[in-house]
């Protein structure tokens, strides 16, 4: 957790507490936001302030930044800012022979904090009478869609799991691909969220969805309860416990996903936990679930945000496709060939 207090100006740390309470996103987004505005002065007052030209950005103090030299800020020094993002950015500060240039997805990112901050500064607390980046383009994505295991794969993942911590691992495994949680949500669980058939999460932004368990989510919970053991202290409550008995870690997880993806003969360089949410969402739209119902399981905010997957192996493109009058329709034979008939 980075405490933005100690280097921020006054009207920084107003907007990052903004959406740390009323807005209650994650430490993790206001960490974002923070790290973004941040680079984002330290590069305007390099551009303006000639003394600051041979300083490293790193270097630059932003805490004199106020109301003022915000109201000075262009629509064209932002896109300058997003010049040097895509050319001269260095990606890893740490290494000597780091490449330049951010991605467009890093630079979308950077767009929409600074889009947030105006119209927080405008809209929220009125100390602008006008947005100066209302207009704003954002780079050109390249959508991908995600990656995801086929059902045969999935069984082949579950089949694959053995060893000291099976029953857990199991479970692990089996709520990621019917529930798609988040590896957050998951290692998150406490077992007083568990209600008979359902299941209580804390998403992104501290939101609360239930999700509903089958019988072989039921039946896994059931396996591991059965063998977990009884801690006490601050983890007492979690569900999923490491060997060391705390709560089981984000790193932890990711490890035995990999380790089963691999025992499983599935390219675990390809799949990760998080794509295991990606295959609990095809395999249900696959299988008729309604896409707002998915939405609802996943704790989608937008339901163009669950649309991606309906984009992935969708039968009634398929039946679409057949449907066509000139589905059938073949070459004729050609006038040689008709000769040697």
């Amino acid at each position: 957790m980075l405490d933005y207090r100690a280097d921020s100006p006054r009207i920084l740390i107003d907007f990052l507490s903004y959406h740390e309470t009323i807005k209650a996103h994650s430490q993790k987004t206001v960490d974002e936001y923070y790290l973004d505005l941040r680079n984002f002065f330290r590069y305007m007052k390099q551009v303006r302030n000639i003394q600051l030209r041979d300083k490293e950005l790193d270097e630059i103090d932003i805490r004199d930044v106020d109301i003022d030299f915000i109201r000075s800020i262009t629509l064209t020094d932002v896109y300058g800012y997003l010049a040097y993002l895509s050319r001269d950015r260095i990606l890893h500060h740490n290494s000597r022979n780091s490449e330049r240039g951010l991605t467009a997805s890093s630079r979308a990112r950077k767009i929409a904090t600074l889009r947030s901050f105006f119209n927080y500064l405008t809209n929220k607390v009125h100390l602008l009478s006008e947005n100066p980046i209302k207009d704003i383009d954002s780079p050109k994505l390249n959508k991908t869609l995600p990656k995801y295991l086929t059902l045969g794969e999935s069984i082949q993942l579950l089949d694959a799991v053995d060893g000291n911590n099976k029953e857990r691992d199991y479970c692990i495994l089996t709520l990621f691909l019917n529930c798609g949680l988040r590896i957050s949500e998951l290692i998150g669980i406490n077992l007083n969220d568990i209600q008979d058939d359902a299941l209580r999460i804390f998403g992104k932004g501290g939101k609360v969805r239930i999700v509903y368990l089958n019988e072989a989510c039921q039946d896994a919970l059931r396996r591991y309860l059965a063998v977990r053991r009884p801690v006490s202290g601050r983890d007492a409550n979690a569900l999923f416990l490491s060997t060391r008995n705390q709560r089981i870690s984000r790193s932890n997880v990711h490890a035995l996903v990999k380790k089963y993806l691999s025992s499983a003969g599935l390219d675990s360089t390809q799949y990760s936990s998080h794509k295991l949410r990606h295959t609990a969402a095809t395999l249900m739209l696959q299988n008729g679930v309604d896409v707002k119902a998915v939405q609802e399981v996943l704790g989608h905010e937008h339901l163009n945000t669950t649309e991606i997957y309906t984009h992935i192996d969708n039968e009634s493109l398929r039946i679409a496709a057949q449907a066509n009058p000139l589905s059938h329709v073949k070459p004729s034979a050609s006038k040689k060939e008709k000769k040697t008939q």
